[in-house]
C-alpha cells in the first residue's frame, strides 16, 4: 500500500487522521462522543457500538476519509485516478485499490458483492456501498455511503466527484436507489471483504450511469 499512498499525499493524510487519530470521520450520529456512554455488569463504560471491532471503525473511517479527498476531480467515463478522473465504479474501485482491497471494476460487478443492506439510512454504516439501477436492467450507479444520510459519488450530471444527501426526493436517483451492499465486514474490517453473491462477466458499459443526477 506504500506505493500508491506515496504518490498522493493529501490521500495519506486523509487515512492517517482516520487510521491513526481516530477521528469519527462519517460515522452514524450514535458512535460520535456526544452520545451517552452505558456501562456492564462490573460498571466499566463502553462507547456505543463497542462490539464493532476497532480495525472495522477504522477501516470505514479511512474509505470515507480517502472518498471525500477525491470530492472535486473531474467525471470521466472509464476513468479511476484522479489525475484521469473517475467515473462511478472507478472512483469505488480507486479508493478501496488505497487500501489494499481489490474491487471488479464495473458497478454491477461492485454490486453483486458482499452483503445486501435494506433501503434505509438506520441499517447503513459508512463505507457501506449504495447501488442504483433503472427497471430490470441491474445495478448502474454505485456510490459510497459517508454517513449521516450522505454519499460520494462521481456524478455524471455534476461533471466531478461529489457529496450529497440521499434525502433529495427530487432527484432520479432517490427513485433508482436500491439500498446497499457490505463489503467491510460490520465486526472486523481486517477480515477483508465480505462473500460475494455471484460472479458476473465485466463488460465496461456496466460502468456508465446511465440516470440523469
Amino acid at each position: 500500500m506504500g506505493a500508491p499512498l506515496a504518490k498522493h499525499p493529501h490521500i495519506l493524510f486523509g487515512a492517517c487522521c482516520a487510521l491513526a487519530l481516530g477521528l469519527g470521520v462519517g460515522r452514524p450520529a450514535s458512535a460520535q462522543s456526544d452520545q451517552p456512554a452505558f456501562a456492564d455488569q462490573h460498571g466499566h463504560v463502553e462507547a456505543p457500538f463497542a462490539a464493532m471491532s476497532d480495525a472495522a471503525l477504522a477501516m470505514r473511517d479511512s474509505i470515507v476519509a480517502i472518498a471525500r479527498a477525491q470530492i472535486g476531480h473531474r467525471y470521466r467515463y472509464g476513468g479511476e485516478s484522479p489525475k484521469h478522473g473517475f467515473d462511478c465504479s472507478g472512483l469505488v474501485r480507486y479508493v478501496m485499490s488505497i487500501l489494499d482491497v481489490q474491487l471488479p471494476r464495473t458497478a454491477r460487478q461492485q454490486g453483486a458483492l458482499g452483503l445486501a443492506i435494506a433501503r434505509d439510512t438506520s441499517e447503513l454504516l459508512p463505507g457501506d456501498l449504495l447501488t442504483f439501477s433503472k427497471g430490470k436492467r441491474g445495478v448502474s450507479h454505485i456510490a459510497i455511503y459517508v454517513g449521516n444520510g450522505r454519499y460520494v459519488h462521481a456524478s455524471k450530471k455534476a461533471g466531478k466527484v461529489i457529496e450529497t444527501s440521499i434525502d433529495r426526493t427530487h432527484s432520479p436517483l432517490y427513485r433508482m436507489w436500491n439500498g446497499g451492499r457490505r463489503i467491510v465486514p460490520a465486526d472486523d474490517g481486517a477480515a477483508g471483504l465480505a462473500p460475494a453473491t455471484s460472479a458476473i462477466p465485466p463488460t465496461l458499459d456496466d460502468t456508465l450511469d446511465t440516470s440523469r443526477r
